[in-house]
């Protein structure tokens, strides 16, 4: 039996960073800091899905702003 193969009856918190990336997080455990509870919590296939569902841009937010930034520039260039 793999690492993987045991059955995960732990709780799930979905949490999301400043920087708008998503992770999950055990619900009995105080969030790391600089993570942010976004209101879901579930089993682990139920947040994995969560945030596979509302994380559709992978990019940091610093980023992504720079990129937007960079092409407004061009457009006025």
């Amino acid at each position: 039996m793999g690492w993987n193969d045991e059955k995960d009856n732990t709780i799930y918190t979905v949490v999301r960073n400043d920087e708008d990336q998503y992770s999950i997080w055990p619900a009995d455990r105080e969030i790391a800091l600089g993570w942010h509870d976004v209101g879901k919590t579930g089993t682990k296939q139920e947040c994995i899905d969560y945030v596979y569902e509302v994380w559709t841009d992978l990019r940091p937010l610093s980023w992504r702003r720079k990129m937007d930034e960079m092409a407004k520039e061009k457009g006025n260039g």
